[in-house]
């Protein structure tokens, strides 16, 4: 009786493990779709809206859910808060948070050059900053989805099949 309690613990422990390291693959396809409607909101802020670049990252904080809201509020405080280059706090922002994440490298060296270039130019300069990092995201969406849909089963089956070999092992 014991065994058997120990082994579906094992089983379930496992298939927990597998499942929770699958929502890795499919968190990141989400958070660059969030992302992408973010930069396009600030776009959308900064052309039409004729914002001030904190007000519209305060504003885009209330729309977006955690982990980004927090970048984005972030990103507002440091430059409402403190004496800094509006790149300086967006870099500073996006590693205070980027590690809450599920997006990956390429991911953070985008939003970096695009922080880089953020509130240097003309608005219709900024527009195609703008514009080139949603691209550059949507193509990192692309590769996400792609590895998705292979990987994501993959590992959910795997963390089962690791608690039955596990199982099999100990018997």
């Amino acid at each position: 009786m014991i065994k058997i309690m120990g082994a579906a613990l094992i089983i379930a422990a496992s298939t927990w493990m597998g499942i929770e390291a699958s929502r890795h693959f499919s968190e990141r396809p989400k958070q660059l779709r969030l992302l992408k409607s973010a930069l396009q909101s600030l776009e959308a802020e900064i052309m039409y809206g004729h914002t001030p670049l904190h007000e519209a990252s305060r504003r885009l904080s209330a729309q977006l859910p955690k982990p980004l809201s927090v970048l984005f509020a972030d990103f507002s405080a440091r430059l409402t808060n403190s004496e800094t280059t509006v790149s300086a706090a967006w870099r500073e922002s996006l590693e205070e948070v980027w590690k809450e994440t599920a997006l990956r490298q390429g991911e953070f060296e985008i939003m970096k050059q695009f922080g880089e270039t953020l509130g240097r130019h003309d608005k219709m300069s900024q527009q195609k900053q703008i514009q080139l990092a949603i691209s550059h995201l949507q193509r990192e969406e692309g590769d996400a989805f792609e590895k998705q849909t292979k990987y994501e089963k993959m590992v959910k089956s795997l963390g089962f099949l690791s608690g039955l070999l596990l199982i099999i092992l100990l018997m």
